[in-house]
């Protein structure tokens, strides 16, 4: 039975929750990072080779001349509460989202 949730209205719904980030499909505009304050993803570099490396770690450093473009990446997934918005304001559509069951 999937997970309910209930608007300030009473309205009952089904959150829908951020499970996944396509790092092919994304275009590191920031877009769903501005609409979500729960800190849910962060702008990570993505290499040539398809590793995605977060910044300001040794890791960064040494991969930093082959990182070809930024992309958004899913870093806490335990503070989403499903309610979409970042789905809403991707113009990729690189995000996977699900309802709990």
């Amino acid at each position: 039975m999937p997970t309910v949730a209930y608007t300030r209205g009473g309205a009952e719904y089904t959150p829908v929750y951020l499970m996944k980030i396509d790092e092919q499909k994304c275009i590191g505009c920031g877009r769903c990072y501005k609409v979500c304050g729960r800190d849910v993803m962060s702008l990570h570099g993505l290499t040539e080779d398809g590793q995605v490396v977060a910044p300001g770690t040794d890791e960064w450093d040494e991969v930093e001349d082959e990182i070809v473009k930024k992309v958004m990446a899913l870093t806490g997934a335990d503070n989403c509460i499903g309610c979409g918005a970042c789905a809403r304001v991707c113009p990729s559509e690189c995000q996977t989202h699900a309802a709990l069951s």
